[in-house]
């Protein structure tokens, strides 16, 4: 449901830049986009929208939440890796900002935790969230695949790779974590995190969860930007070194006034209007 409203309100901007659109028209060929995590309601909009200015590409999106997009691009089975973390020997473009979200049910009190705190708690050194200041309940740690980007640049952010409790569920896409932490009982037990754009729509959705302040600093679009709010990553289209015109041309225009207003629905643009 979340999912389909922000493709609707994706394709409502796709319609709205068309005149931006055709000036990046001229491409052809095929290619394919490979990810794993919460950004493909983002890649998605952004390939049909490519597609629709450029009428001889067509761009095969390919996502699973237990493959490894960098590797696919290495060995030539996709020629785009929607990442969150560089690889050496593959080239790097940043197109977006994502916060990361430490969500809980609205039914907990906790008013806000530390980074140091959320460490401990998701590797397992606190247990009660009476630790923090909140409710006398065991706390359910909630963790993401081990492969997916999100928790790679979460735990080295934290310092604790390779430490989250092996008790921890583990659940693959954002969706589905959100109706975990609605779905747990009790419900004011749970904690995960997730990709800040998805958190954000679904408070606004009136779902009943929230997202934590850490260090006292409210988990915003511009805090993100500015780097005060301590959980971020950037959203990379990963690609080989060697010159790909249709690579470069879906680069160009994920990074193109059109690409980065779609980028908005979602993310946290990487240019400035």
């Amino acid at each position: 449901m979340i999912a389909r409203l922000i493709l609707s309100l994706s394709l409502s901007v796709l319609f709205s830049c068309g005149a931006t659109l055709s000036a990046l028209a001229g491409a052809a060929g095929s290619l394919t986009i490979a990810g794993n995590g919460p950004e493909l309601t983002t890649i998605e909009p952004l390939a049909r929208a490519f597609e629709k200015a450029n009428p001889s590409a067509y761009l095969d999106v390919v996502w699973d939440a237990n493959s490894k997009p960098a590797e696919m691009v290495t060995s030539g089975q996709a020629q785009i890796a929607v990442a969150g973390t560089g690889v050496s020997d593959l080239s790097a473009t940043p197109i977006a900002w994502d916060g990361i979200g430490i969500l809980v049910h609205l039914s907990n009190f906790t008013k806000d935790i530390t980074k140091q705190q959320v460490a401990e708690i998701f590797s397992g050194k606190i247990t009660l969230w009476s630790e923090v200041g909140g409710p006398e309940t065991k706390i359910l740690v909630i963790d993401r695949p081990r492969n997916q980007n999100i928790r790679d640049t979460f735990e080295s952010q934290l310092g604790i790779t390779g430490k989250i409790a092996g008790s921890a569920k583990v659940i693959g896409f954002d969706e589905q974590v959100v109706k975990t932490v609605v779905g747990t009982l009790p419900p004011l037990s749970a904690i995960t995190y997730l990709s800040l754009g998805q958190g954000l729509s679904v408070v606004s959705a009136g779902v009943p969860v929230r997202l934590l302040p850490i260090d006292k600093i409210e988990p915003e679009g511009p805090t993100v930007k500015d780097g005060r709010y301590p959980f971020r990553r950037q959203v990379l289209l990963l690609s080989k070194k060697d010159p790909h015109p249709l690579v470069e041309a879906f680069t160009q225009f994920a990074l193109s006034p059109a690409g980065q207003q779609l980028i908005a629905e979602t993310y946290i643009p990487i240019k400035d209007k």
